[in-house]
């Protein structure tokens, strides 16, 4: 049998600015809340809208190697370089299609390795980001999407599934949460999901960069407290 080996990722998405997306787009999305309160959220929320927001970053976590890799946003080097914000780990930056291209060759199966994703809520956010806005670059994802949670422990495992029994527990915890339960360095920095929009529009992207290989490595290491007792028992 080939060698099977993890890889923890997370991305970050900066939402369209509502003067960007279409009138007949916003009007969609108005009409789609549920009360006014929610109304007045929706314009900061086009990153959780499919479609609305641009991948920035992508990081990965080799849990053989115990090493990172960090996919950000920039003027696009032509191979990954040593990232000083948290050494041992790699970077290569590029545009939104390059990040995309290089996160699908990394993941690719095939050979004599087996490579196994592992993510906090992939199923439900990150990897049907990373799909649609691959479609809408033309880029075609180098492994199957689709599949039972329940199936796919051999391909994708995704955190969020395994801690709410696939959905049977519906209260949902998010994974600085469950680090602390576990002992597991809290991935929090100055950073956090709900400011990742605003730090882009300023000109964070390095703190983004940062956060996202920060919550990459929680994911990694969430994974290896709970995999020998609700993983692979």
């Amino acid at each position: 049998m080939s060698e099977l080996t993890d890889i923890a990722f997370d991305i970050e998405v900066a939402g369209l600015e509502w003067e960007e997306v279409d009138e007949v787009t916003r009007g969609y999305l108005l009409d789609r809340a549920r009360d006014d309160d929610e109304r007045a959220a929706v314009p900061e929320r086009t990153a959780l809208y499919l479609g609305l927001g641009k991948v920035i970053a992508i990081g990965m976590w080799n849990l053989a190697t115990d090493q990172g890799g960090l996919l950000l946003e920039g003027a696009p080097t032509p191979a990954l370089e040593p990232y000083e914000r948290m050494p041992g780990s790699k970077i290569q930056r590029g545009g939104e299609a390059d990040l995309l291209k290089a996160f699908w060759k990394w993941v690719a199966p095939g050979g004599a390795q087996r490579k196994r994703l592992i993510s906090f809520n992939g199923r439900g956010y990150d990897l049907p980001v990373l799909a649609v806005r691959s479609a809408m670059f033309g880029i075609k994802p180098s492994r199957p999407l689709d599949g039972k949670p329940w199936e796919m422990r051999e391909s994708h495992v995704d955190l969020m599934d395994v801690l709410t029994f696939q959905g049977s527990f519906r209260e949902r915890y998010k994974l600085d949460y469950w680090c602390r339960r576990f002992g597991v360095e809290s991935p929090k920095t100055k950073l956090d999901g709900s400011q990742v929009a605003r730090a882009y529009r300023d000109g964070a992207i390095e703190d983004i960069g940062e956060y996202c290989l920060r919550d990459t490595r929680a994911t990694a290491e969430l994974f290896r407290k709970i995999r020998p007792t609700l993983i692979e028992p």
